[in-house]
């Protein structure tokens, strides 16, 4: 699990659980306190002939143990208290930090959920947080990525995910961050 792999690169993650066990979820729930659900794979969904987009959701208290867990395998993670959010573009050794200010609750669940609510400005990313994702892509042999982090009220800034392929243009247009030229470099190195 990706995870596990950014534990071992010295990133920080969330406490996760992977399962459709209710028990087990109820256990984890009341190890950790408050928890969210996120899909195990894409976000989106097939309903009514319409494709929808599943985003982190928090899980009431009164859900912990609901045996409708028991139909599929779930995704639960610690519910981390949010200062700000983080997608870091990496591009070989070149990190893009752009931090993400969310205008509504909907947001700060979820920045996903409420674009036009966001605020994005250029952040620095702590040494700590650039050598750890450093040595994941390279454990995981990538040259480029996207990365999301949380970045706690006492500014610890915890790992969520890596997408490969993640979306980036959107950093840029908002920051002015030179991902694009950085993409173009390295694939000129690459053909050298």
């Amino acid at each position: 699990m990706q995870l596990d792999a950014a534990a071992r690169a010295g990133l920080m993650v969330p406490p996760t659980l992977v399962t459709n066990d209710p028990t087990a979820m109820r256990d984890f729930a009341s190890e950790v306190g408050q928890i969210v659900v996120k899909p195990l794979s894409g976000s989106g969904i097939v309903e009514d002939g319409q494709t929808r987009v599943v985003y982190t959701t928090p899980v009431p208290e009164v859900d912990f143990g609901d045996a409708a867990v028991g139909l599929t395998a779930h995704l639960f993670q610690a519910r981390i208290p949010k200062q700000y959010e983080v997608r870091l573009t990496v591009v070989d050794d070149r990190l893009f930090g752009t931090r993400i200010d969310a205008g509504s609750e909907a947001a700060r669940v979820d920045w996903r959920t409420d674009p036009d609510s966001l605020q994005y400005s250029v952040t620095e990313v702590p040494a700590r947080v650039r050598t750890g994702i450093l040595t994941l892509m390279h454990k995981l042999k990538l040259r480029f990525c996207a990365a999301d982090f949380i970045v706690t009220p006492d500014d610890q800034w915890v790992f969520l995910e890596l997408n490969p392929n993640g979306q980036w243009a959107f950093v840029e247009d908002a920051t002015g961050q030179p991902i694009t030229a950085a993409i173009a470099d390295a694939l000129q190195e690459e053909t050298s």
